[in-house]
């Protein structure tokens, strides 16, 4: 029973006669899940804000080789209504002690895959490579897919499809720790002994920290799929995880369009990463819909709300010190069709920069993105492509294979933008897989982080989620645990996620 159960929740078919008691059931199950489905859709029922999936830390000892991946639990967090205004940016007041500033490297990436399942055999390590000149191994990856499941309306509607996810999930990890232990051999056969990591010191064990990667956090909202990782050393660093799902698309709130919003600490600085995918639409006033978009998950996107050593914790996407988003924007140049054709092939990306409706929003007053930075571009269109070909949709140079009666414009759909001090981006740039109509776009960051000059101070301890625990079960459990351990490790995190 609990074999065919599975079998079903995977979606595999299960060999039932038309009317035997079990085909029943399995239609009356479906009958009645699919309206309560869509009405949480309809309704804008949020999973949870601890609704996710990460790598489950198993032990304090960091050498602990559990990979194993496991669902959050799943609870109402309450107060998610959005704020009056969401532009606000809040400056938490810091404590009156020095932190120390650590510098982190980040890659960033977003990449629709158009409905395209992987394949067993795709290798993710050129999309992972930050291309000419790499400086990796990087601390920390972000990244951001579309279109993970086709956008049907069963897809939309009904539950989501988290098994593509999930091995959208296992590719990335295969890919990175190949790539992380490919980097590790090279560094030990150079004879120079430099390290290129940050040499942020694990738990005050003195040991330098070139690890796997571990992923914090994914969620998946019917195409949308974001997911951070970050260095195996770094992950008992990193606190208070949550995610925010917000959909604009049918009837301006089911989950074809809008975004994924994760946030989490990492020592004393906050972050969040959004994950986009706005409204389609090459017409002239389709820029309207996509900035309606943005304006509804800068509004609607909510955190939990709490405090830690009598501070706020950030409850809207720009409350945090660190705000980077990414995804498929959907922006267009508003240029004819013919005229952004004959520059995208003399690449004047000049011209076709000054009439880029994105750009237009991040500089005019007023704008949907006033206030956000963008790194220069300085590379071809990544939309709209031939599948398995450098031939753009429409093109009258395609092959005969390829030609088609519809025609997209190329434009710079996919973007990373970013906001805050700490934020440094070196690298911006494309990639050339040809899995789908978008090509990815990734960006390399320097991030700047807060931390206690002591990495094992009370202070960590005090702004963890253990403290928290403690103090809830009984008003004297904090000083028990305190005495129970003679040295407080700031690091652990084990009970975090």
């Amino acid at each position: 029973m609990l074999e065919n159960q599975k079998q079903a929740e995977v979606g595999q078919p299960e060999r039932t006669h038309a009317h035997s008691p079990r085909s029943l059931v399995v239609l009356f199950r479906s009958d009645v899940l699919w309206p309560r489905l869509v009405a949480n859709k309809l309704f804008r029922k949020t999973s949870g804000s601890h609704a996710f999936v990460a790598d489950f830390p198993a032990a304090d000892d960091d050498d602990d080789d559990n990979n194993n991946v496991v669902f959050g639990t799943e609870f109402d967090d309450g107060g998610c209504s959005p704020d009056a205004d969401a532009s606000r940016c809040v400056k938490r007041p810091r404590p009156q002690e020095r932190n120390k500033t650590l510098k982190y490297k980040l890659f960033a990436s977003t990449w629709n895959v158009g409905g395209v399942a992987p394949p067993d055999d795709l290798d993710l390590s050129d999309w992972l490579d930050g291309g000419e000149d790499d400086d990796g191994p990087y601390d920390m990856y972000v990244l951001g897919l579309q279109e993970v499941v086709p956008l049907r309306a069963r897809n939309v509607l009904g539950a989501d499809k988290k098994r593509v996810g999930l091995r959208w999930i296992e590719l990335i990890r295969a890919a990175l720790n190949r790539r992380s232990h490919s980097q590790r051999q090279r560094q030990q056969g150079d004879g120079s002994g430099k390290q290129k990591v940050h040499p942020v010191r694990d738990g005050g064990r003195g040991e330098l920290a070139c690890r796997d990667y571990r992923c914090v956090v994914s969620k998946q909202m019917v195409g949308i799929l974001l997911t951070v990782w970050v260095r195996s050393d770094l992950r008992r660093f990193v606190r208070r995880p949550s995610v925010s799902c917000v959909g604009c698309g049918v009837m301006g709130c089911l989950g074809n369009k809008g975004a994924v919003s994760v946030r989490f600490w990492l020592h004393d600085t906050s972050f969040c990463f959004v994950c986009c995918h706005l409204a389609s639409g090459g017409r002239e006033g389709d820029e309207a819909h996509r900035n309606a978009d943005a304006t509804e998950i800068l509004s609607r996107t909510t955190f939990p709300r709490g405090h830690a050593l009598n501070l706020p914790l950030p409850h809207k996407i720009l409350d945090h010190d660190r705000v980077i988003l990414l995804g498929d924007l959907n922006y267009r140049i508003s240029l004819p069709e013919a005229k952004t054709r004959l520059l995208v092939e003399r690449q004047d990306w000049k011209t076709l920069l000054e009439n880029d409706q994105l750009r237009a929003e991040l500089v005019c007053r007023g704008g949907a993105f006033q206030g956000w930075s963008e790194g220069a571009i300085t590379f071809s269109p990544t939309y709209k492509y031939y599948p398995n070909s450098d031939a753009y949709y429409g093109c009258a140079t395609a092959g005969q294979g390829h030609r088609s009666n519809k025609r997209r414009a190329p434009a710079w759909c996919d973007r990373i933008l970013w906001r805050g001090a700490g934020l440094r981006q070196t690298r911006y740039g494309r990639c050339e897989s040809r899995l789908s109509d978008h090509r990815p776009v990734r960006a390399v960051f320097t991030v700047e982080v807060d931390a206690p000059r002591n990495l094992n101070s009370l202070r960590s301890f005090f702004m963890s989620e253990r403290f928290d625990r403690a103090g809830s079960r009984s008003p004297g459990a904090a000083d028990q645990l305190l005495r129970k351990d003679d040295v407080v490790n700031s690091a652990r995190f084990g009970d975090t996620l």
